[in-house]
């Protein structure tokens, strides 16, 4: 494999060694798509047309490990990093030309738990995903106005929603989260942890 031109942390391209990113591709259970490859175009796509960058390496991750995996590899190399969730924010952030892009889109899983009445949700779940899941219990939570917005990053943003007058924002019925910290770390945050 040859090598790979990336955009770093301070912005100057650096050049990755081939056998590095072949190591990172071999370990992974996803994909990862450089340009010219099948289903990259398709993967870089967003929810915004007019958003049109191109990363050197799109990560299609399968699971945490892949996140892990990805994220520790962008902080060894001080590749810039883009991640995308649901890939509906119309700004493109979950984009970037020449970096690393950490996809969560495939990690679409939805688990309801009828006794608690509470669901988890992987990152690249949209509001459709969510309410197809959470609804066949007869449950709901203040979610996206359009089912393909990404629950993640509507979340993260506060979350308008049609419930919200009743039941708050969606950040405010989030009870905790798994996280992956830039420094490659895995952890929990809840009210009462981290």
């Amino acid at each position: 494999m040859s090598e790979v031109r990336v955009v770093g942390l301070a912005g100057a391209e650096k050049v990755l060694a081939g056998p590095a990113v072949e190591a990172l591709m071999r370990s992974l259970r996803g994909r990862a798509l450089r340009p010219g490859e099948g289903g990259y175009d398709e993967a870089r796509r967003l929810y915004n047309g007019m958003i049109d960058r191109h990363p050197a390496l799109l990560v299609r991750c399968a699971g945490v490990g892949d996140v892990l995996k990805s994220v520790r590899f962008a902080r060894e190399h001080g590749i810039l990093v883009s991640v995308r969730a649901g890939g509906h924010n119309v700004a493109g952030y979950a984009l970037c030309d020449g970096g690393l892009t950490i996809d969560l889109s495939a990690m679409r899983s939805v688990v309801v738990d009828p006794a608690t009445r509470r669901a988890r949700a992987e990152p690249g779940a949209t509001w459709l995903d969510f309410d197809t899941e959470t609804q066949a219990f007869g449950l709901a939570t203040t979610g996206g106005l359009v089912a393909s917005t990404g629950i993640a990053g509507l979340t993260l943003g506060g979350g308008i929603g049609w419930l919200m007058r009743k039941h708050g924002l969606t950040c405010d019925n989030l009870l905790g989260v798994d996280v992956v910290t830039g420094g490659g770390e895995f952890v929990t945050a809840t009210e009462h942890e981290n």
